[in-house]
């Protein structure tokens, strides 16, 4: 299995998807597109892992994201408060010329994240961006839950509304980040959850209906619900790349675990084969 190669491999446009396992994109995806699947090794299990070990330098990126850690804000992520818990000193505007908060613009409150419609309505808002681009990612949230098919979403809403707010608070005071009770509070809370396997399995049971819990267990619900996600995104993908003009991968920030090793969702360094392995598409 090769390394991931995101910035080192040959394409004109990318799109992540974000939380998306190897094993269950090779099960549909030739369902909504053609090309050549590898199987590669992800730089992180989780976005702010991966974003930190691929974007080093500086690059001339068009960045559509649809996720809150990849902003232009400009606040390093070990500064960020809700939801990233890491010690890197890394912020997108840093490295990437241009990134558009999909994520922001293009929120659905009703469904708690950022539909797939929204990436290809700013991408094409944003044409001129792309054309001075020398490469453009769209960063799609799914099939990262919250999952379209329940609309309930509360994890990344509150991830969302955080950085949101951190941001402005930012500006106002000059740069510097959140100060008081929370700053303290949280990440001795956040390091306790850390190691807590029953508590990375409650995270998921937010995002699950309680019958279906009941009846099919964490992982079969979940997973059934992850892979309608996924081929919604896929849906939307399809539309898209037909009016693209270049060559385009199809890939993955990291995965996604349902209880392989006693993990489930994401979690920052923790390299097990359901968070590492990603595809890699390179379409026909």
């Amino acid at each position: 299995m090769e390394d991931h190669r995101f910035l080192e491999s040959d394409w004109d446009y990318c799109v992540v998807l974000d939380a998306c396992r190897y094993d269950v994109f090779s099960e549909v995806y030739d369902e909504y597109l053609d090309g050549t699947l590898e199987k590669r090794r992800s730089k992180g299990s989780s976005t702010p892992e991966w974003a930190y070990r691929t974007f080093t330098d500086h690059h001339d990126i068009a960045y559509f994201s649809g996720n809150p850690f990849i902003n232009s804000l400009g606040i390093p992520l070990n500064e960020l408060k809700w939801g990233a818990s890491c010690d890197y000193e890394w912020a997108a505007a840093d490295h990437i010329t241009e990134v558009f908060d999909v994520w922001k613009h293009g929120w659905d409150d009703e469904l708690g994240t950022v539909p797939p419609e929204s990436l290809a309505a700013s991408f094409r808002e944003h044409s001129e961006a792309v054309e001075r681009a020398d490469r453009t990612v769209l960063h799609y949230m799914q099939p990262h839950a919250p999952y379209l098919g329940r609309g309930k979403g509360q994890k990344l809403k509150q991830i969302r509304k955080g950085i949101d707010r951190q941001g402005r608070e930012a500006s106002a005071d000059g740069g510097s980040a959140l100060s008081g009770i929370s700053d303290v509070v949280r990440p001795k809370v956040e390091s306790a959850l850390d190691g807590s396997k029953l508590a990375q399995k409650a995270g998921l049971w937010l995002e699950l209906d309680p019958a279906d819990l009941v009846r099919n267990g964490t992982r079969e619900a979940a997973m059934e619900l992850y892979e309608e996600n996924l081929r919604i995104a896929l849906e939307e993908v399809d539309d898209l790349v037909a009016d693209l003009d270049g060559r385009v991968v199809v890939t993955a920030d990291h995965g996604e675990a349902f209880g392989e090793e006693g993990v489930w969702e994401h979690h920052i360094e923790t390299p097990i084969p359901a968070l590492i392995e990603v595809p890699w598409l390179e379409l026909d």
